[in-house]
């Protein structure tokens, strides 16, 4: 039934209505008051006071339908709570269950989770397992920098003279355009057997150690062949590192020249396209070769700047940036006349990876125009440095200039702002090909203790921009042993294919003097490294005994998560860290900022708290009491904490009795084992157990049927005390098979399922078991055989009462198909048991719904009728009537929706197949009118981890962006062959035989990597769960000349609400629609100009070295520009036409004497 459409001047009717308004017809509407809308009109809900709208219910004098009165559908919704209660009391076998287990007493102690306790052992444990790699991380710098103190350096060093395993040369003897296989290896190159190692997921051989060289680096030269010759002494101490610790994974020396020696040996893992690693761009090499950065780059955008320069320019701001880790700050601008950020950040900002992207894409809009004012670049670079109202890393400060020449030397912008301190390092970049005089260039480094770079083409750019960090080591090597002090890095994908780890780094300070009474020597040969997996510290935290919702989680100084049960990136690269906050690993409110706050100090915390929690299916939200309990983990930057919910501070641990135990049997003998064995199924209900690590020698499986198989061979031999297995889990398997199979024999076996219209009644305990009965009901069971990962067990332990669980649908996906009765809806509820003082709940029991019988029983409870058999109640044309869900389905629409807003019953038959969706998406008015009237909240949130499609390249077919092309007037004009623009084009295409498509290829892509097929992203995610009204309300919709109006209610015990409303009868109506499916967010969240405004709290490292009083600065920097050579020209143009690129030549630059080891 609906509203008549109104006639100007007339009152609105009561709603008993007889007739639709016909479009066209009759009187016409009124005028919308508020006049046009701009866009679809967002309705106006009204609530009003039951009292007042009972007259318009029951409005006399019309012989039809009305409106069902409040008190009807409250009796409706009590008789719905009556049967769901009901049905709960017989098949659920909560009551049942608590007697079983009191029953079965002797068999079962409850332990009790002490937080303290817990978390203390816990960060000692894992205190104890990093000390480890401390002292082997120790041992081998110590090692390294006496191997090169004792090597003397060869001049004629030849490459035959080296053996080593390069770890590429089998990809390169795949590859016929490879280094190696055009100019043919000289080296005595090892050839090595490998085995496959479990515990590196990799092929290895632990009596050598590998070597990787990267691509842009000439292996025959003297600096690399004499780096290869005294690291190869590291072999041995690597090997005795394991011998005394097992455990040990990658151990790796990082050098300054870009080799890279590990252990032990396994092959590179060679990438699809070029190979771009390189150990110096690491993020564990980054943060222990250098203290953190206060970093502004400006970049040089007069007029006088070239296209190709330009460019050049703009890959390099981007190549270093991605020399910076997150412990570092930054900012960019470009100067002309006048300098200006280039891109919304107005002060230094944390270079994490968001950040550095916006960076990145703002590089790209930098134009060239106007005049060169380096004074105006220097002076906004200063006051940014000096800008003490921010956060910083208030450390190493330094300024990057860019720029293709200029004559002022600003020394009065020096003189004012950085002498006689000089606590600015300034580093300047001469970019592209030119004849400017480079002198002003070079005086500004080396009078600001800096240093300067010559970046001629795109094949120097990586190896300039890099090259910085061995200038800010200076401090750290002069100060000897008070520098070696151990990092720990943040959490990365190890390129090796580990996984997750994290890096315990320790510089390598070069000790040799040039001669007796020499000043001693400032560089740094490198960083040590040594993984630890992930999975190895996870090891060490209790999991199955805090329950399916309590957790342990670590964070470092900058509170990203290193442990936390959401730490799970969709793609990883390699090439940046794993960063999640922990403020985003879950959802955000002041008490988790102050409990971050507290773990980044260092300090010892416990806090209860109420808090929201997204389901494991991210489509819900619970509101739940946390106990959050931390301490900082001794030695390292990390902090530990533990979460438990208040019902998980005691568990069950079996105690089978003496009597089994002393049986040497195999625990196939055990009396409750035969319920885990197929055979039962058929009387006792199909049983799905934990795919958890019982014993060692378990052999994994993703189908459970044939994990169970697996688990019965295996106890076909061990014994229940037997040292391979986890006695805890086995034993408190084994007792759940027991207690789940005793509630099948006193409830579920004499019941039948069919009188109430059930499918299937289900029992899961946090034992592992998830029991199903009947048999047949388990081959429609979806549901995770781990309760732990499964969404309704952790849900029902979280909330009390009957959770309903509708069939997940997507949106994009057909509707559900009512097949043979095979949909269900979940409901199930958690077993609360008490012994004595202590509560906790160890099991969650339920029942499926057979959907389409349920959605027929629900028109009847929602009747006037009081029995299913009793006829349908006619009303007379003379007679007052009021509505029901039944026999007015065609007029009155009536759902039962669930707190996440998803439909899990309707009294209209062709909304079943929509069961499960998204309410928004079945009626959008509806939906609205509840969230508006506070029956729902909303909660947004972002998800850093997702992984998206990758985009078309917007220039599909198009030449390689802002490179110079030139014309056929050009290549015909004599001057343009002996010009720079010529020269540095010949170069860019010879390097691009190297580096291909460089200006327009993304990093991962050129790697390899899966970023390839997808790339990570950011996604926002909106849920809704119920808000504050938990009164019955009546109200209206008024959307102009149609209104609706409906009745919610929400159901007492159940995580449902009861909604009866008129059909739609408008399109007018249909407003704006609530969206709740996970969303691409193209800026990457939100707003990251926003966001670095009120930056989260963080500590950077407790150690700073910018600064030592002995540091020569001397060497800042005498390269020479290569003057364009009209020989060399036709040389390489030569080359280039045969296809035959030279022979590489090591790079030339100032640190190459340096480097004679």
């Amino acid at each position: 039934m609906a509203v008549p459409a109104r006639t100007c001047g007339a009152s609105w009717p009561g709603p008993v209505r007889t007739a639709r308004p016909w479009p066209g017809r009759g009187p016409q509407p009124c005028p919308d008051p508020r006049g046009p809308a701009s866009g679809p009109a967002r309705p106006l809900l009204l609530l009003l006071p039951p009292l007042l709208l009972l007259p318009l219910l029951t409005a006399p004098g019309a012989s039809a339908y009305s409106f069902p009165q409040q008190h009807t559908m409250q009796h409706w919704a009590r008789r719905l709570e009556q049967e769901i209660d009901g049905v709960m009391r017989i098949f659920g076998g909560v009551q049942q269950l608590r007697e079983i287990y009191k029953d079965n007493r002797n068999l079962f102690e409850v332990q009790e989770n002490e937080p303290q306790k817990l978390v203390e052992k816990v960060a000692g444990d894992i205190e104890s397992l990093l000390d480890r790699k401390v002292q082997a991380l120790k041992r081998l710098a110590d090692a390294a920098e006496n191997f090169q103190k004792a090597h003397r350096w060869q001049d004629n060093i030849k490459e035959e003279d080296i053996t080593y395993y390069d770890a590429k040369a089998d990809a390169e003897l795949d590859d016929p355009e490879s280094e190696d296989m055009e100019r043919g290896s000289k080296t005595s190159a090892l050839r090595l057997d490998f085995i496959e190692d479990p515990n590196f997921k990799n092929k290895v051989n632990y009596s050598y150690t590998a070597v990787q060289i990267p691509t842009d680096i000439y292996k025959g030269s003297t600096v690399i062949l004499n780096e290869l010759n005294w690291t190869e002494a590291l072999e041995n101490v690597f090997i005795e590192n394991r011998r005394q610790d097992p455990t040990l994974l990658w151990q790796v020396f990082g050098s300054a020249t870009g080799v890279t020696r590990y252990y032990p040996a396994t092959p590179w893992r060679a990438p699809k396209k070029i190979d771009l690693y390189d150990v110096r761009r690491r993020p564990w090499y980054i943060q222990g070769a250098s203290s953190p950065k206060d970093m502004v780059i400006i970049v040089d955008v007069s007029g006088s700047v070239s296209g190709l320069t330009l460019k050049l320019m703009k890959t390099s701001v981007c190549e270093m940036l991605d020399t910076l880790s997150d412990d570092d700050y930054v900012n960019v601008a470009s100067f002309n006349e006048k300098a200006q950020p280039v891109s919304c950040f107005t002060h230094l900002v944390q270079a994490n990876v968001r950040n550095k992207k916006v960076f990145k894409e703002a590089v790209q809009g930098m134009v060239a125009k106007g005049t060169t004012g380096y004074k105006a670049g220097f002076e906004y670079a200063f006051d940014q440095l000096q800008n003490s109202n921010i956060t910083r890393a208030n450390c190493n400060k330094m300024i990057m200039m860019f720029t293709d020449g200029g004559e002022d030397r600003v020394q009065d912008v020096f003189e004012k702002y950085n002498w006689p301190n000089r606590t600015v390092r300034v580093f300047t970049f001469s970019v592209g090909q030119h004849n400017y005089d480079v002198t002003p260039l070079q005086w500004m480094a080396c009078t600001n203790k800096g240093y300067y770079f010559e970046i001629p083409s795109i094949g120097a750019i990586r190896i300039n921009t890099q090259e910085y960090l061995d200038v800010l080591g200076r401090p750290m090597v002069l100060a000897g042993k008070d520098a070696k002090q151990v990092q720990w890095t943040n959490v990365y994908e190890d390129a090796l294919g580990l996984g997750l780890v994290v890096t315990g780094t320790l510089p390598v300070f070069n000790l040799t003097q040039d001669g007796p009474g020499e000043k001693k020597n400032q560089l740094i040969l490198g960083v040590m490294g040594i993984d630890v997996a992930l999975n190895d510290i996870k090891r060490l935290t209790p999991n199955y005994t805090l329950g399916a919702n309590g957790y342990v989680f670590a964070i470092d100084l900058n509170g990203y998560v290193l442990l936390h049960p959401n730490l799970k990136p969709q793609t990883t690269n390699f090439r940046e860290p794993v960063t999640l906050d922990f403020l985003d690993a879950e959802l955000e409110d002041e008490n988790k900022e102050e409990i971050r706050r507290s773990m980044i100090d260092g300090d010892k915390g416990h806090k209860q708290i109420r808090t929201l929690v997204k389901s494991l299916d991210e489509r819900y939200i619970d509101e739940v009491t946390r106990n959050y309990t931390w301490v900082p983990i001794r030695s390292t930057n990390y902090s530990l904490g533990l979460v438990l919910p208040p019902y998980s501070t005691y568990y069950l641990q079996a105690n089978l009795s003496d009597q089994i135990l002393q049986v040497k049997l195999p625990i196939s003998k055990l009396k409750d084992f035969e319920f885990l064995l197929p055979s039962s199924f058929e009387s006792e209900g199909h049983v799905f157990i934990a795919p958890r690590e019982y014993c060692k020698d378990l052999n994994a499986s993703d189908n459970n049927t044939e994990f169970l198989k697996n688990f019965i061979e295996l106890m076909e031999k061990v014994t229940p005390d037997s040292k391979q297995c986890n006695n805890f889990l086995l034993h408190n398997l084994i007792l759940d098979t027991g207690i789940t199979q005793q509630l099948v024999e006193r409830v579920w076996r004499d019941q039948d399922l069919n009188t109430y219209s059930l499918l299937a009644v289900f029992a899961a305990t946090d034992g592992g078991i998830t029991r199903v009965f009947p048999n047949k009901a388990a081959e429609d069971w979806t549901e995770n055989p781990e309760p732990f990962n499964a969404s309704f067990y952790r849900r029902s332990l979280d909330n009390h009462g009957y959770i309903f669980k509708p069939p997940h649908q997507d949106s994009l996906l057909r509707p559900l198909e009512l097949e043979n009765d095979t949909v269900g809806v979940l409901v199930s509820t958690a077993v609360e048991l008490s012994l004595g003082r202590r509560t906790l709940r160890p099991a969650v029991v339920g029942v499926k719904l057979d959907l389409e019988a349920w959605a027929e029983k629900f028109k009847v409870l929602a009747s006037n009728r009081t029995r299913q058999d009793q006829p349908q109640k006619q009303c007379g044309p003379s007679s007052h009537c009021e509505m029901d869900c039944e026999v007015n389905n065609e007029d009155l629409l009536c759902v039962l929706i669930d707190d996440g807003g998803f439909l899990v019953l309707s009294n209209q038959n062709h909304q079943w197949d929509q069961v499960g969706r998204f309410f928004s998406e079945v009626d959008a008015n509806l939906m609205l009118a509840l969230y508006n009237n506070s029956f729902y909240t909303r909660k947004e949130s972002y998800d850093y981890q997702a992984a998206c499609a990758p985009q078309p390249p917007g220039n599909l077919g198009a030449a390689p962006r802002g490179v110079f092309v030139p014309t056929i007037a050009d290549f015909l004009n004599l001057a343009w062959w002996t010009s720079a623009a010529a020269w540095s084009l010949f170069q860019q295409l010879l390097y691009g035989l190297i580096y291909h498509s460089w200006f327009q290829a993304d990093p991962a892509e050129a790697e390899g990597s899966p970023e390839t097929r997808e790339s990570s992203c950011v996604m926002k995610q909106t849920q809704y769960y119920f808000g504050s009204v938990n009164a019955s309300y009546n109200a209206i919709i008024d959307c102009g000349n149609c209104s609706r109006l409906f009745h919610a209610q929400r159901l007492t015990n159940t995580n449902l609400l009861f909604v009866v409303a008129e059909k739609p009868l408008c399109s007018q109506c249909e407003a704006g629609r609530l969206l709740q499916k996970e969303t691409h967010c193209p800026a990457d969240g939100p707003e990251q100009c926003e966001l670095v405004q009120r930056p989260r709290y963080r500590r950077g490292p407790h150690i700073c070295f910018d600064y030592n009083a002995t540091e020569d600065t001397s060497d800042c920097g005498r390269g020479a520009s290569f003057p364009p050579s009209l020989g060399v020209l036709v040389s390489l143009q030569l080359l280039l036409l045969l296809g035959l690129p030279p022979r590489p030549q090591p790079q030339v630059h100032s640190f190459a004497a340096s480097r004679r080891l």
